[in-house]
């Protein structure tokens, strides 16, 4: 499958300080990636970047295959939502809403759709030798054009078409000719619909099969009108004038269209009820609907989010990270989210892009990044993990603390120092001399879910989580499987 966006060989500097390093990374359509590291890692700039606000120093930014580096931000199929949600307090939740839909006049958005098509054209044009075709090509890119300026012009053409018929009818000899014949065969017919209708009214609902019957002759009538219609040419004409008119799109009806927009993606994000609410009157996670509502409502292909939950409080947040992942999945799009919080990315993310540095660390599905981190930062800033220098003797085979361990790894040259990695809740506690390292519970914290206990061993403390309670100064033996063990390259 072909990328959404790519970022090649990405770099920026600011007053020649090097914010991002020549990062690479692909996104898919209808992705949830989460952009993870601490403050000063790059993850804000790599977004901004993607967005158009700052461009970058060297690299490219390509979206569906194409570079867009000088594409500016009001231009990409991105829309944003910021730390600060930036709502406008003398609006309404309706208009805060549809104030996306409103500064992007229909003027703008009109003259953007017409460079387009010129452009398209003029390298047709440029190509086409035969003369003839170019004035073709020409006249079909103007006529593009005015379909774009008025949205009523196929409408008005249809409708100048129909007008001209009837004025060829006044000079039609075979129309004047048939007009009498036609009134006659008009009036025939309107007796049959009266005969249809008499026959009608003479039935009953409880006569066998009333409905059907009653269904087949509203149709026969439906198609003796039809045929009438027909045979007076002028009036009907004129009644399909009339029905093309009824389609003009005016200002009552762009503004009825913005309305069920506006209803349709508050409902989306669960504030129905809330449209003419004061925003000053919402709560934080309401205020963040409001902005997600916002954004969604121009149908961009890509959302973007830069730490959009960092100013709830815990509960509300853990509340939200549900709500922006079902969001994510309803809505159909792509969201990169930034964040330096560690269970937001865990919980959300289709995809997680660990930076520091400037740099990407790793890429991978939450499970890869929790289970398998490629260095000691990566398993460090995910989640608690116990980290331990150790030798890899063989494939299957790695030392630390004096004891050689069975593992899961290999493909490591024989004797390489590596890194061991293994999470807390990996490691099992035991009576004394039942496991692989002795040692002394040095440490007991409740967490609310497990106790976070440290155990003290000859070589060094283990933190383990567990739910059984030990209480400080007891000896205690630690064990853990093969496949607790995971082996990283130092680097």
């Amino acid at each position: 499958m072909k990328p959404l966006i790519e970022l090649k060989d990405i770099t920026k500097e600011f007053s020649g300080q090097v914010v991002l390093r020549g990062i690479d990374l692909e996104i898919n359509s209808n992705e949830f990636v989460t952009l993870l590291g601490p403050s000063g890692c790059g993850k804000t700039t790599a977004l901004r970047i993607i967005g158009g606000f700052i461009e970058p120093s060297s690299g490219e930014v390509l979206f569906d295959g194409k570079d867009i580096r000088d594409v500016p931000a009001h231009k990409r199929p991105t829309n944003t939502v910021f730390q600060r949600y930036a709502l406008f307090p003398h609006l309404d939740v309706f208009e805060n809403v549809a104030f996306g839909l409103r500064v992007k006049s229909q003027e703008f958005k009109d003259q953007y759709k017409i460079d387009l098509v010129v452009e398209k054209y003029k390298e047709l044009i440029k190509n086409e030798k035969d003369p003839a075709k170019k004035r073709a090509l020409r006249r079909e890119v103007t006529r593009k054009a005015q379909l774009i300026k008025d949205p009523n012009f196929e409408l008005k053409q249809q409708i100048q078409e129909y007008k001209q018929k009837i004025k060829d009818l006044k000079n039609d000899p075979e129309y004047l000719e048939s007009k009498k014949t036609n009134i006659n065969k008009a009036y025939k017919l309107k007796e049959q619909i009266e005969e249809i209708k008499l026959e009608l009214s003479t039935l009953s609902p409880r006569d066998e099969g009333y409905r059907q019957v009653k269904k087949e002759k509203q149709a026969e009538i439906k198609k003796l009108n039809e045929e009438i219609k027909q045979l007076d040419l002028r009036s009907f004409y004129r009644q399909e004038i009339k029905n093309l008119k009824r389609q003009f799109e005016t200002r009552k009806t762009r503004e009825r269209d913005l309305e069920i927009k506006v209803f349709h993606y508050l409902k989306l994000v669960g504030l129905q009820g809330f449209e003419y609410r004061s925003v000053d009157k919402l709560s934080g996670g309401q205020q963040q609907r409001v902005a997600i509502a916002r954004a969604l409502i121009n149908e961009p292909k890509v959302l973007l989010l830069d730490e959009p939950l960092s100013a709830l409080d815990l509960k509300l947040r853990q509340e939200m990270q549900y709500e922006l992942k079902e969001l994510q999945r309803e809505a159909g799009i792509t969201f990169i989210f930034v964040t330096h919080d560690q269970e937001e990315a865990l919980t959300m993310s289709d995809k997680i892009v660990v930076m520091n540095q400037g740099e990407i660390q790793q890429v991978g599905s939450p499970e890869d990044i929790y289970n398998e981190p490629i260095n000691r930062f990566v398993a460090s800033f995910i989640g608690e993990s116990n980290i331990v220098e150790a030798v890899m003797i063989d494939d299957f085979e790695v030392e630390f603390d004096e004891v050689v361990h069975k593992c899961v790894d290999k493909g490591f040259s024989r004797n390489e120092k590596v890194e061991v990695v293994i999470r807390p809740e990996d490691i099992e506690i035991l009576e004394k001399g039942m496991g692989k390292f002795d040692g002394v519970v040095d440490s007991v914290a409740f967490k609310g879910v497990h106790y976070e206990i440290d155990v003290l061993t000859k070589h060094r403390a283990y933190t383990i989580h567990t739910t059984d309670f030990h209480p400080e100064g007891k000896e205690v033996s630690i064990t853990f499987d093969p496949d607790d063990i995971h082996v990283m390259e130092i680097w």
